[in-house]
């Protein structure tokens, strides 16, 4: 084997290696070492006992949580209805209860859980769990949307490479359309799978599709649009944007109140968010609670597919070899001719 054959594999292996430490970055940095961060949590009541319990969960816990009070169980109820607490406590001398919403994430519920138990525990009453939210009967830890989410990201990412490769010689504007309709065909597998077949989702069948497609069309126009760059990186660049940043981000194993600032800033607009948050909303909360604004998202990420594929278009037009006419070849056969 010769040097140059050497190198040329090295060259190739680099992929796959980089791929192996980006891997290790993303995941273990996020997921390695849940703390909450954040955790936006509540003590029912508007007397001295609930303002003191609350003050002083809050300076043990510093920038862990943010706590406050709220004057009614309904009120805690209606504010997890909307997504804005992760758990909120309701003081009894014998009963004790926490109120959690699983559907937004059962391991963000879980830390408020450990959070007020030690409440409870110090008091020498068990603690009563009440979650407010109802979930698919085939989907009972309310993380089917994230694996969901994980069959959609490698059916599109995987696409592009197909769609570049085998549709290198087509015009942009085929692969694009290629691409459009592949999302459909991968979303459409997505929601039979998660619907009829394993019962994750069990209504909206419509809105569901449609926000997998925002999601998968958005993946695959991005992809289509870097392969004309970025060549045999692409499929690096989409892994680290796909699937390093995306799955980490989305919510779908912990959510941005048990991890860092950096992952958390991810998660208030990264595509997979979007759509894992964007779906609970719709499917277990009040869809005003949000669901516009992950919707917002999954638009602009569509957008920038498609500033990428028209950008790369006219790129590639730019660079292609100009069609020799027989006028042009008349004249140079001329010139010759003259030489």
């Amino acid at each position: 084997m010769t040097t140059t054959q050497l190198r040329h594999v090295a060259g190739h292996l680099l992929t796959p290696l980089l791929m192996c430490l980006g891997m290790a970055f993303a995941y273990l940095g996020a997921f390695h070492q849940p703390t909450p961060n954040h955790l936006e949590l509540a003590v029912v009541g508007e007397s001295p006992q609930a303002m003191v319990l609350a003050q002083t969960m809050k300076d043990k816990a510093g920038d862990g949580v943010d706590i406050i009070t709220v004057p009614t169980r309904d009120a805690a109820i209606e504010a997890l209805g909307n997504r804005d607490l992760t758990g909120a406590y309701v003081p009894d001398e014998r009963r004790p209860e926490l109120l959690v919403a699983t559907a937004g994430s059962d391991t963000t519920a879980m830390a408020a859980e450990v959070a007020f138990r030690r409440v409870s525990d110090h008091q020498g009453v068990p603690l009563i769990v009440t979650d407010v939210t109802a979930k698919a009967d085939g989907d009972p830890t309310g993380q089917g949307l994230f694996f969901l989410l994980v069959a959609l990201s490698v059916g599109a990412y995987g696409s592009v490479a197909v769609i570049g490769a085998a549709g290198a010689m087509l015009r942009m504007r085929v692969r694009a359309a290629i691409g459009v309709v592949t999302a459909f065909v991968v979303s459409l597998i997505g929601i039979l799978v998660a619907g009829p077949v394993f019962g994750v989702v069990d209504h909206d069948y419509a809105a569901v599709f449609g926000v997998a497609w925002l999601y998968s069309a958005g993946i695959i126009l991005i992809g289509i649009g870097l392969h004309t760059f970025l060549k045999r990186w692409t499929t690096l660049a989409l892994i680290t944007l796909f699937v390093m940043l995306n799955f980490t981000t989305s919510g779908g194993v912990y959510g941005p109140q048990l991890q860092n600032g950096f992952f958390g800033a991810l998660h208030s607009f990264w595509n997979g968010a979007d759509f894992v948050e964007g779906l609970r909303t719709l499917l277990y909360f009040d869809a005003a609670a949000g669901f516009g604004a992950r919707l917002l998202g999954l638009f602009a990420w569509l957008a920038v597919g498609v500033v990428l594929v028209v950008v790369a278009g006219r790129h590639e037009a730019r660079i292609a070899p100009k069609p020799v006419t027989p006028a042009a070849i008349e004249e140079e056969i001329g010139e010759s001719v003259a030489v």
